[in-house]
Protein backbone atom coordinates (compact mmCIF):
# COMPACT_ATOMS: atom_id res chain seq x y z
CA UNK A 1 0.00 0.00 0.00
CA UNK A 2 1.04 3.51 -0.70
CA UNK A 3 -0.25 6.73 -0.01
CA UNK A 4 -2.15 9.17 -2.81
CA UNK A 5 -3.20 11.82 -0.51
CA UNK A 6 -5.29 13.38 2.07
CA UNK A 7 -9.02 14.60 2.50
CA UNK A 8 -8.77 17.35 5.25
CA UNK A 9 -11.68 19.28 6.77
CA UNK A 10 -13.71 16.17 7.82
CA UNK A 11 -13.85 16.20 11.80
CA UNK A 12 -13.50 12.24 13.28
CA UNK A 13 -14.05 10.43 10.66
CA UNK A 14 -14.55 7.27 12.03
CA UNK A 15 -16.65 5.30 9.21
CA UNK A 16 -17.23 5.43 5.70
CA UNK A 17 -19.33 4.65 2.78
CA UNK A 18 -19.76 4.73 -0.60
CA UNK A 19 -22.36 5.76 -3.25
CA UNK A 20 -23.75 2.98 -5.07
CA UNK A 21 -22.48 5.05 -8.03
CA UNK A 22 -18.96 5.74 -7.00
CA UNK A 23 -18.57 9.01 -7.33
CA UNK A 24 -19.06 10.28 -3.46
CA UNK A 25 -17.71 9.25 -0.39
CA UNK A 26 -19.71 9.63 3.17
CA UNK A 27 -18.14 10.01 6.45
CA UNK A 28 -19.32 9.97 10.02
CA UNK A 29 -18.15 12.84 12.14
CA UNK A 30 -17.78 11.29 15.45
CA UNK A 31 -18.60 14.39 18.07
CA UNK A 32 -20.94 15.10 20.72
CA UNK A 33 -23.05 17.22 17.86
CA UNK A 34 -23.03 14.75 15.29
CA UNK A 35 -22.71 15.34 11.65
CA UNK A 36 -22.31 13.76 8.00
CA UNK A 37 -20.12 15.47 5.36
CA UNK A 38 -20.30 14.26 1.68
CA UNK A 39 -16.61 14.05 -0.40
CA UNK A 40 -16.87 13.94 -4.05
CA UNK A 41 -13.98 11.86 -4.90
CA UNK A 42 -13.17 13.54 -9.08
CA UNK A 43 -11.81 16.01 -7.19
CA UNK A 44 -12.03 15.54 -3.54
CA UNK A 45 -14.42 18.70 -2.75
CA UNK A 46 -16.47 18.43 0.27
CA UNK A 47 -19.96 19.02 -0.64
CA UNK A 48 -20.98 19.71 2.43
CA UNK A 49 -22.22 18.86 6.35
CA UNK A 50 -25.05 18.13 7.82
CA UNK A 51 -26.01 17.11 11.66
CA UNK A 52 -27.71 13.77 12.10
CA UNK A 53 -30.02 14.94 14.93
CA UNK A 54 -27.94 12.86 17.68
CA UNK A 55 -24.56 12.30 19.34
CA UNK A 56 -21.47 10.30 18.48
CA UNK A 57 -22.78 8.96 15.22
CA UNK A 58 -20.46 5.64 14.31
CA UNK A 59 -21.87 3.97 11.76
CA UNK A 60 -23.79 5.06 7.95
CA UNK A 61 -24.75 3.13 4.98
CA UNK A 62 -26.57 4.27 1.76
CA UNK A 63 -29.39 2.90 0.37
CA UNK A 64 -29.22 0.55 -2.57
CA UNK A 65 -31.48 3.29 -4.57
CA UNK A 66 -28.34 6.04 -4.18
CA UNK A 67 -31.28 8.56 -2.82
CA UNK A 68 -30.66 8.07 0.93
CA UNK A 69 -28.05 8.05 3.27
CA UNK A 70 -28.78 6.23 6.57
CA UNK A 71 -26.91 7.33 9.80
CA UNK A 72 -26.48 5.27 13.54
CA UNK A 73 -26.37 8.00 16.22
CA UNK A 74 -24.38 5.93 18.89
CA UNK A 75 -24.74 8.50 22.26
CA UNK A 76 -28.21 9.34 21.69
CA UNK A 77 -29.58 6.12 20.60
CA UNK A 78 -31.40 6.97 17.34
CA UNK A 79 -31.20 6.84 13.39
CA UNK A 80 -31.54 9.35 10.60
CA UNK A 81 -31.99 9.42 7.31
CA UNK A 82 -30.63 12.26 4.44
CA UNK A 83 -31.71 12.96 1.39
CA UNK A 84 -29.30 12.49 -1.45
CA UNK A 85 -28.83 15.18 -4.72
CA UNK A 86 -28.17 13.86 -7.88
CA UNK A 87 -24.59 15.42 -7.23
CA UNK A 88 -24.27 13.30 -4.29
CA UNK A 89 -24.76 16.20 -1.96
CA UNK A 90 -26.92 15.97 1.70
CA UNK A 91 -30.16 17.73 2.50
CA UNK A 92 -30.92 18.66 6.30
CA UNK A 93 -32.48 14.69 7.72
CA UNK A 94 -35.67 13.70 6.41
CA UNK A 95 -36.63 11.92 9.82
CA UNK A 96 -34.41 11.29 12.81
CA UNK A 97 -35.87 8.12 14.85
CA UNK A 98 -34.96 7.58 18.24
CA UNK A 99 -34.97 3.75 20.34
CA UNK A 100 -36.91 4.29 22.83
CA UNK A 101 -38.24 0.81 23.60
CA UNK A 102 -37.61 -1.21 24.70
CA UNK A 103 -35.21 -0.36 28.00
CA UNK A 104 -31.48 -0.28 28.08
CA UNK A 105 -30.28 -3.45 28.72
CA UNK A 106 -28.12 -4.98 31.83
CA UNK A 107 -25.41 -2.39 32.84
CA UNK A 108 -26.41 0.14 29.81
CA UNK A 109 -27.80 3.53 31.07
CA UNK A 110 -29.30 3.89 27.19
CA UNK A 111 -30.08 3.04 23.60
CA UNK A 112 -26.66 2.84 21.59
CA UNK A 113 -27.50 2.62 18.30
CA UNK A 114 -24.54 1.27 16.48
CA UNK A 115 -25.55 0.24 13.02
CA UNK A 116 -27.80 0.43 10.34
CA UNK A 117 -27.87 -1.08 6.65
CA UNK A 118 -30.38 -2.30 4.41
CA UNK A 119 -31.52 -6.13 3.51
CA UNK A 120 -30.01 -7.43 0.70
CA UNK A 121 -33.37 -7.32 -1.27
CA UNK A 122 -33.55 -3.78 -0.48
CA UNK A 123 -37.49 -3.57 1.13
CA UNK A 124 -35.95 -3.03 4.69
CA UNK A 125 -33.73 -1.19 6.62
CA UNK A 126 -32.02 -2.63 9.76
CA UNK A 127 -30.93 -1.01 12.75
CA UNK A 128 -28.55 -2.53 15.14
CA UNK A 129 -28.69 -1.51 18.72
CA UNK A 130 -25.89 -2.32 21.54
CA UNK A 131 -27.46 -0.14 24.00
CA UNK A 132 -30.80 -2.15 24.50
CA UNK A 133 -29.75 -5.83 22.97
CA UNK A 134 -32.22 -5.05 19.91
CA UNK A 135 -32.34 -5.41 16.15
CA UNK A 136 -35.14 -3.25 14.78
CA UNK A 137 -36.91 -3.35 11.50
CA UNK A 138 -37.67 -0.20 9.30
CA UNK A 139 -39.52 0.56 6.11
CA UNK A 140 -38.16 3.36 4.35
CA UNK A 141 -40.69 5.42 2.65
CA UNK A 142 -38.89 5.93 -0.57
CA UNK A 143 -40.46 9.40 -1.44
CA UNK A 144 -40.54 10.89 1.85
CA UNK A 145 -37.54 9.51 3.64
CA UNK A 146 -39.18 8.54 6.58
CA UNK A 147 -38.72 5.83 8.55
CA UNK A 148 -41.39 2.98 10.10
CA UNK A 149 -40.84 0.59 12.33
CA UNK A 150 -42.49 -2.60 11.73
CA UNK A 151 -40.51 -5.35 13.83
CA UNK A 152 -38.24 -5.67 16.36
CA UNK A 153 -35.79 -8.61 18.40
CA UNK A 154 -34.49 -8.93 21.67
CA UNK A 155 -31.05 -10.58 21.92
CA UNK A 156 -29.80 -12.22 25.14
CA UNK A 157 -29.81 -9.63 28.08
CA UNK A 158 -26.69 -8.29 28.13
CA UNK A 159 -25.71 -9.33 24.61
CA UNK A 160 -24.32 -6.09 23.11
CA UNK A 161 -25.19 -6.46 19.34
CA UNK A 162 -22.69 -4.19 17.01
CA UNK A 163 -22.70 -5.34 13.64
CA UNK A 164 -24.90 -7.56 11.57
CA UNK A 165 -24.00 -9.15 8.37
CA UNK A 166 -26.21 -10.75 5.72
CA UNK A 167 -25.34 -14.30 4.13
CA UNK A 168 -25.74 -13.65 0.77
CA UNK A 169 -28.97 -15.85 0.21
CA UNK A 170 -31.40 -13.48 2.88
CA UNK A 171 -32.44 -16.36 4.86
CA UNK A 172 -29.63 -15.34 7.64
CA UNK A 173 -28.53 -12.80 9.25
CA UNK A 174 -25.09 -13.44 11.65
CA UNK A 175 -24.85 -10.41 14.47
CA UNK A 176 -21.63 -9.75 16.42
CA UNK A 177 -22.04 -9.09 20.21
CA UNK A 178 -19.67 -6.58 21.90
CA UNK A 179 -20.77 -7.49 25.25
CA UNK A 180 -20.76 -11.15 25.58
CA UNK A 181 -17.99 -11.91 22.98
CA UNK A 182 -20.34 -13.86 20.88
CA UNK A 183 -21.97 -14.05 17.62
CA UNK A 184 -25.44 -15.32 17.06
CA UNK A 185 -26.42 -16.71 13.71
CA UNK A 186 -30.32 -15.22 13.11
CA UNK A 187 -32.79 -16.60 10.81
CA UNK A 188 -34.54 -13.49 8.99
CA UNK A 189 -37.80 -13.85 6.88
CA UNK A 190 -37.16 -11.60 3.71
CA UNK A 191 -41.58 -11.18 3.21
CA UNK A 192 -41.81 -9.52 6.81
CA UNK A 193 -38.01 -8.34 7.69
CA UNK A 194 -38.17 -10.59 10.94
CA UNK A 195 -35.38 -11.77 12.64
CA UNK A 196 -35.43 -15.13 14.80
CA UNK A 197 -32.16 -15.28 17.22
CA UNK A 198 -30.65 -18.85 17.08
CA UNK A 199 -27.36 -20.56 18.24
CA UNK A 200 -24.69 -18.94 19.32
CA UNK A 201 -21.16 -18.93 17.65
CA UNK A 202 -17.64 -18.74 19.92
CA UNK A 203 -15.16 -15.67 18.87
CA UNK A 204 -12.57 -18.14 18.87
CA UNK A 205 -10.33 -14.88 21.80
CA UNK A 206 -8.01 -16.54 24.26
CA UNK A 207 -8.06 -17.52 27.59
CA UNK A 208 -5.47 -15.72 28.89
CA UNK A 209 -7.59 -12.96 30.61
CA UNK A 210 -7.67 -10.28 27.85
CA UNK A 211 -11.15 -9.02 27.27
CA UNK A 212 -12.42 -9.05 23.82
CA UNK A 213 -14.51 -6.66 22.09
CA UNK A 214 -16.04 -8.64 18.64
CA UNK A 215 -16.33 -5.70 15.98
CA UNK A 216 -16.92 -6.25 12.26
CA UNK A 217 -18.24 -8.97 10.42
CA UNK A 218 -18.28 -10.27 6.63
CA UNK A 219 -19.89 -13.26 4.82
CA UNK A 220 -17.70 -14.03 1.66
CA UNK A 221 -20.10 -13.49 -1.74
CA UNK A 222 -19.96 -17.21 -2.09
CA UNK A 223 -21.87 -17.85 1.49
CA UNK A 224 -19.02 -20.09 2.44
CA UNK A 225 -17.15 -18.26 4.38
CA UNK A 226 -17.50 -15.50 7.33
CA UNK A 227 -14.92 -13.42 9.09
CA UNK A 228 -14.72 -11.55 12.59
CA UNK A 229 -12.60 -8.98 13.76
CA UNK A 230 -11.98 -9.58 17.43
CA UNK A 231 -10.84 -6.72 18.95
CA UNK A 232 -8.67 -6.92 22.74
CA UNK A 233 -7.51 -10.33 20.99
CA UNK A 234 -6.28 -8.90 18.05
CA UNK A 235 -7.07 -11.48 16.22
CA UNK A 236 -9.42 -12.30 12.80
CA UNK A 237 -11.57 -15.52 13.03
CA UNK A 238 -12.81 -17.44 10.46
CA UNK A 239 -16.21 -19.15 9.92
CA UNK A 240 -17.44 -22.01 7.60
CA UNK A 241 -20.52 -21.08 6.64
CA UNK A 242 -22.59 -24.30 7.04
CA UNK A 243 -26.30 -25.56 6.74
CA UNK A 244 -27.35 -23.33 3.18
CA UNK A 245 -26.54 -20.48 6.50
CA UNK A 246 -28.00 -21.69 9.26
CA UNK A 247 -24.99 -22.92 11.00
CA UNK A 248 -21.37 -21.10 11.40
CA UNK A 249 -18.64 -23.18 12.73
CA UNK A 250 -15.58 -21.52 13.96
CA UNK A 251 -12.29 -22.97 11.96
CA UNK A 252 -9.02 -20.59 13.52
CA UNK A 253 -8.35 -17.57 14.32
CA UNK A 254 -5.03 -15.21 12.95
CA UNK A 255 -3.52 -12.37 14.33
CA UNK A 256 -3.90 -9.36 12.97
CA UNK A 257 -0.55 -7.84 14.09
CA UNK A 258 -2.15 -4.87 15.16
CA UNK A 259 -3.84 -3.34 18.18
CA UNK A 260 -7.76 -3.48 18.00
CA UNK A 261 -8.47 -4.21 14.74
CA UNK A 262 -12.33 -1.93 14.34
CA UNK A 263 -13.10 -2.86 10.85
CA UNK A 264 -12.07 -5.02 8.25
CA UNK A 265 -13.37 -5.16 4.31
CA UNK A 266 -12.47 -7.00 1.63
CA UNK A 267 -11.32 -6.15 -1.82
CA UNK A 268 -14.25 -6.55 -4.86
CA UNK A 269 -12.73 -9.57 -5.82
CA UNK A 270 -12.44 -10.78 -2.04
CA UNK A 271 -8.90 -11.64 -2.45
CA UNK A 272 -7.61 -9.53 0.14
CA UNK A 273 -8.77 -8.43 3.38
CA UNK A 274 -7.81 -5.31 5.01
CA UNK A 275 -7.98 -4.93 8.92
CA UNK A 276 -7.90 -1.26 10.28
CA UNK A 277 -6.13 -1.47 13.72
CA UNK A 278 -7.42 1.66 15.60
CA UNK A 279 -5.12 1.49 18.90
CA UNK A 280 -1.86 0.49 16.65
CA UNK A 281 -3.10 3.06 13.40
CA UNK A 282 -1.98 0.57 11.30
CA UNK A 283 -4.01 -1.29 8.05
CA UNK A 284 -3.02 -4.55 7.65
CA UNK A 285 -3.72 -7.03 4.33
CA UNK A 286 -4.35 -10.35 4.42
CA UNK A 287 -4.69 -12.93 1.65
CA UNK A 288 -7.76 -14.85 1.20
CA UNK A 289 -7.45 -17.98 -0.46
CA UNK A 290 -10.89 -18.45 -2.44
CA UNK A 291 -11.21 -22.50 -1.71
CA UNK A 292 -10.20 -22.56 1.83
CA UNK A 293 -10.79 -18.97 3.46
CA UNK A 294 -7.73 -19.42 4.88
CA UNK A 295 -6.18 -15.99 5.39
CA UNK A 296 -2.10 -15.50 5.13
CA UNK A 297 -0.36 -11.97 5.97
CA UNK A 298 0.95 -9.93 3.23
CA UNK A 299 3.39 -7.30 3.31
CA UNK A 300 3.73 -4.75 6.02
CA UNK A 301 1.22 -3.03 8.08
CA UNK A 302 0.69 0.57 7.04
CA UNK A 303 0.70 3.36 8.91
CA UNK A 304 -2.53 5.18 9.14
CA UNK A 305 -3.31 7.37 12.61
CA UNK A 306 -6.45 6.29 14.28
CA UNK A 307 -7.65 3.62 11.75
CA UNK A 308 -11.17 3.42 12.26
CA UNK A 309 -12.29 2.03 9.15
CA UNK A 310 -10.94 0.76 5.93
CA UNK A 311 -13.36 1.43 1.84
CA UNK A 312 -11.47 -0.68 -0.46
CA UNK A 313 -11.89 1.10 -3.72
CA UNK A 314 -10.51 -0.35 -6.68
Amino acid sequence: MTAEGVIEGVADPSYLALHPRGHTLYAVDEQQNGTVTAVRLADRRILGTRTTGGALPCHLSVHPSGRWLLTANYLSGSVAVHPIDATGALAEPSDVVAHLVPPPGPGQESAHAHQIITSPDGRFVLAVDLGNDTVYTYRLDPTAGRLTRIAQVSLAPGAGPRHLAFHPRGKFAYVANELDNTVVVCAYDPATGDLSPGPTSPTGSGTGGTRNYPAQLLVGKSGRFAYLANRGDNSIARYAVEASGARLRLLNTVPVRGDFPRHIAFSPDERLLFAANQRSGSVTVFRADPSSGRLTPSGAPYPAPGAACALVRF
